[in-house]
């Protein structure tokens, strides 16, 4: 049974992409696709999985160039040694009262899972096919949960709904927050801190992957990680070994949650997502998970976007793809543009990238949280409007604007539906409150600070 992700000619196809990408010339290897391609044996599958597997395992051997190696690092020490400067942590104590922390931390959850569910039931699609949803029920701009009253059946025929929960995150039928991976990691680290403290390791998060998930649960880079930590690999060779999806957005994704347990430090926020992300990922994949958790953590005490997306570049290497992405959507004058417009640009430019590539959907996050300014409406509408990883998008930029704004602050159109519950696989966090989602993140920021080694919250380490 050839399962997906783990299908040697899919890793194959998109290797060869993804060394193209890192400077590598892969003409011959393209050859030897097509051939295998074309030469498939149905009936002999073990054949053509092999001779796939060979041709990536001599891709795996060959020198990566120069100029990549040491502009993207993938260590910790590496990265911090070619960042833009050294970064100082605004305030690791946290001037807030426990009302405001409690208020900006119920506001990143929420803000999150309203942004997620926005984008859950059209995930994949192209910007294009959106505006042809939309416009079908005269929704266009979007301004709210989707619905499919009005949109012709013919439509939703070649446009289906997500198939995994996708129908129960339309308008008509939200109840709660559905299940969803980018919420499972994010109560997934909430487990790892309040079971490891703040010394957690990268084998610490490996082993909790492997007591929580089952491989069909997660997808692309994550599966692989999976599948390779199996097989005895420990990180970051879980990230490394036959990994083409290595620079996909699943760092990305994980990454709020680090924000959260460190308000006001970005640096360490952004140390906690390397930690987390490099049992998966590698360079672009691992910058866009510690960009993304420095902004958060930055969010707590900054509310200018365009600073705050500093901060987050701050952490990552100054010349590395990512960064460059990041600064060209900065050059953008976002503020005096039509929000179409500079989608246009930024799919002109990044569009080549897969739908859930890391590079083209942080670029447009964070274009989208340029435009919005820091209205929550705007900002998570304008990014699930931009397509390709429509929930991921959502999520990230309600996030980060959810702190912003603070839980009290957030319109009830969109936090009202939520019943302030979250559905989950994950053991003891079905039917979770993010109320109490909330206060458990704000007792970990307390050890957090402190540097403390022990677990903390004992009497829920049950699962």
């Amino acid at each position: 049974m050839i399962i997906r992700y783990l299908d040697y000619v899919e890793r194959l196809e998109f290797d060869i992409i993804q060394r193209q990408d890192e400077g590598m010339d892969v003409t011959h290897e393209k050859s030897l696709l097509k051939i295998i391609q074309e030469n498939a044996d149905p009936e002999n599958t073990e054949k053509n999985q092999q001779e796939a597997k060979e041709i990536m395992l001599e891709l795996s051997l060959r020198p990566l160039p120069e100029e990549l190696v040491t502009n993207e690092p993938n260590d910790l020490e590496g990265i911090k040694r070619v960042r833009p400067s050294e970064p100082v942590s605004i305030n690791p104590e946290l001037n807030m009262d426990k009302e405001a922390l409690y208020d900006a931390t119920l506001g990143a959850w929420l803000g999150r899972a309203a942004g997620c569910l926005l984008g859950k039931p059209i995930e994949r699609y192209h910007r294009t096919i959106i505006r042809e949803m939309l416009d079908s029920n005269d929704s266009w701009p979007l301004v709210n949960y989707f619905t499919e009253v009005g949109m012709p059946a013919d439509l939703l025929e070649k446009y289906p709904w997500k198939r995994r929960l996708g129908f129960e995150s339309l308008r008509e039928n939200i109840e709660c927050m559905p299940e969803d991976d980018d919420l499972n990691y994010t109560m997934l680290n909430l487990h790892i801190l309040e079971t490891f403290g703040p010394g957690f390791t990268s084998d610490d998060v490996a082993t909790t992957w492997l007591t929580k998930f089952s491989a069909l649960e997660l997808f692309t880079a994550e599966r692989i990680a999976y599948s390779n930590l199996l097989n005895g690999l420990s990180p970051p060779e879980s990230a490394q070994y036959l990994n083409p999806y290595r620079e996909w957005i699943g760092g990305q994704i994980r990454a709020d949650f680090w924000g959260y347990a460190c308000p006001g430090n970005p640096e360490k926020a952004a140390e906690f997502s390397w930690r987390d992300t490099q049992l998966t990922h590698t360079r672009t994949g691992i910058y866009g998970g510690m960009f993304f958790a420095a902004i958060n953590a930055a969010a707590f005490i900054e509310t200018d976007m365009r600073k705050l997306i500093q901060m987050g570049l701050d952490q990552i290497p100054l010349n590395s793809r990512f960064s460059k992405a990041i600064n060209f959507v900065l050059d953008i004058s976002i503020e005096e543009t039509e929000w179409e417009a500079v989608v246009d640009t930024i799919y002109a430019s990044l569009g080549h990238y897969h739908w859930v590539h890391t590079i083209n959907n942080a670029a447009l996050t964070v274009a989208a949280l340029i435009k919005g300014g820091g209205d929550y409406e705007q900002t998570i509408c304008n990014a699930v409007m931009g397509g390709w990883d429509t929930d991921c998008n959502g999520a990230t930029s309600g996030s980060i604007v959810g702190i912003v704004n603070g839980a009290n602050r957030l319109p009830l159109k969109w936090i009202q539906p939520l019943n302030n519950q979250i559905r989950s696989g994950l053991t003891n966090f079905d039917r979770a409150n993010f109320t109490d989602l909330a206060r458990r993140t704000n007792r970990v920021v307390t050890n957090v600070n402190a540097q403390s080694k022990s677990p903390q919250m004992t009497a829920i380490d049950d699962f």
